[in-house]
């Protein structure tokens, strides 16, 4: 490489980077800017360029660096590397230390996430507190295009496969249209030190595989140019989910019954008549104004609140990350933030609801054909005995009713709550099961536990009711008198 390459270099970066300032309209001139600075090649170049910058914009300029105290020494000497660049430039700097694996065990986050999670936090408290106007932070195209390629491996939808926005509220990202390449060169060029993070190399994180694997991969033997391949794939899927969301504002006013800071009422009817495309960004809509953001929020959890309204005909409830709760209730679905851990707010429901109810059923209440009405749980039980003929077909019989072959039952028939301890013999199988793992594998909550009809033949447990009997007492071929047993849920009374 020449001298005069050496020179061109940092003038040509620097300029590519005032171009992506001003066709996103990132900065205006006096404004301060904070600078995130970990001491990596891309965060040490920003804040090279951005000094550049500031003597064309007027900007004043700080420093912050959040210490995540996970790998000891070379934690604090990446802190001192920093406040030692700032000291020479007359730059504020301003450090925190957060043991990140704390906050990982406490949030439940990937120690990635809680990492990202406190280093925003924490450039929003300095913003705040000094008078920053903007956030810039190092993320280049490289890192853009993993990013998408993370999402596409995920079967992410548009809003994932946008990849990393230029600029979002008051985080703005200067070097987005810049590769890795061109940063190292210009740092390079101008003999500028910067630190190496071990932990970028290792592979046992998926960012990274995709990073020096699988990218590496695709651009030897399909596309020597993915990485601008994706970078031109997140601009049209950011640019089609921003029209896509303004088309979608009048529809999603539509259906918004109520709405507050902490907690948004949608109509049912009105989301049922939407396409499931339109639905689903109503619903992503709705949780992002309550939440503040989408982050955790996957496709798989919208899709359950689809059928939670397409297929459930009583209430229903689903708690979602970031203490969302979804609840179904008189025709309208209620979005939440509570201010609680969802899981202690459970513990307090199951404990306020706790009740206690048992049913004895003799023959002669079936004889008599005598229904019977569980108060606590708004339930109906009625009973059929008939001849085996009349029953054309038990396969296909839904979830409330159940068949038993009347000569194995012993009387009487008691119908009572889950009781820890309970189990028995599935239908299929051979062997006993603890009910609760049969609720845990049918995914019903502690709360709903307590509202499951159990049935019992003397002392055998022969029912879940609405979902699964026992083998011992199916209906074979041999079967002449079979019991048939409905449940009818959400009565008030009988009279």
């Amino acid at each position: 490489m020449t001298i005069t390459d050496n020179k061109l270099i940092p003038r040509q970066f620097t300029k590519k980077v005032a171009q992506t300032i001003n066709t996103y309209g990132m900065l205006e001139k006096g404004m301060s800017v904070l600078v995130g600075v970990s001491g990596g090649p891309d965060s040490v170049a920003l804040l090279h360029v951005m000094m550049d910058v500031s003597e064309r914009l007027a900007l004043k300029l700080g420093v912050a660096h959040l210490n995540h105290c996970l790998r000891q020494e070379s934690s604090d000497n990446d802190e001192a590397f920093v406040v030692s660049i700032a000291d020479k430039f007359g730059l504020p700097c301003y450090v925190e230390k957060t043991d990140i694996v704390e906050e990982q065990r406490k949030t439940g986050y990937s120690l990635e996430e809680a990492g990202r999670m406190a280093r925003y936090r924490f450039f929003q408290r300095v913003c705040q507190k000094n008078g920053f106007d903007k956030i810039a932070v190092g993320h280049n195209k490289d890192d853009n295009a993993e990013l998408i390629l993370l999402y596409l491996l995920r079967g992410s939808g548009a809003v994932g496969m946008g990849g990393i926005p230029p600029k979002r509220d008051n985080i703005i990202r200067p070097l987005i249209r810049t590769s890795r390449v061109e940063i190292i060169n210009y740092l390079t060029t101008q003999k500028k030190t910067y630190t190496t993070d071990a932990s970028n190399y290792d592979e046992r994180f998926l960012r990274n595989k995709i990073r020096h694997m699988l990218i590496p991969l695709l651009k030897k033997e399909f596309n020597p140019k993915i990485g601008e391949s994706l970078n031109r794939l997140g601009e049209i899927m950011r640019s089609e989910d921003a029209w896509l969301n303004h088309l979608i504002n009048p529809i999603f006013e539509k259906t918004v019954i109520r709405s507050k800071d902490d907690r948004i009422i949608l109509s049912m009817p009105e989301l049922a008549k939407l396409n499931i495309a339109p639905q689903r960004r109503v619903l992503r809509k709705a949780i992002q104004r309550v939440k503040g953001d989408l982050r955790r929020i996957t496709y798989t959890q919208i899709r359950s609140i689809s059928t939670l309204l397409e297929n459930d005909p009583g209430d229903g409830r689903l708690d979602l990350p970031g203490r969302i709760r979804v609840a179904k209730k008189f025709g309208q679905l209620i979005i939440s933030k509570e201010n609680k851990s969802l899981r202690l707010m459970e513990v307090e429901d199951i404990n306020k609801k706790t009740f206690n109810f048992q049913k004895v059923i003799s023959k002669s209440d079936i004889n008599l054909k005598k229904p019977v009405y569980i108060k606590e749980i708004k339930m109906v039980v009625s009973f059929l005995k008939t001849d085996r003929n009349a029953i054309k077909d038990i396969t296909g019989c839904k979830n409330q009713d159940a068949f038993f072959d009347w000569d194995l039952l012993k009387f009487p028939i008691i119908i009572r709550n889950y009781r820890k301890g309970d189990r028995f013999t599935p239908l299929g199988m051979t062997g006993t099961q603890s009910l609760k793992k049969f609720f845990i594998n049918n995914k019903i909550n502690s709360l709903k536990r307590s509202c499951v009809p159990i049935f019992l033949s003397g002392n055998q447990l022969i029912w879940i009711g609405g979902f699964r009997i026992a083998d011992s007492i199916k209906v074979t071929a041999t079967t002449q008198t079979v019991l048939k047993t409905t449940i009818t849920t959400g009565v008030e009374s009988l009279g």
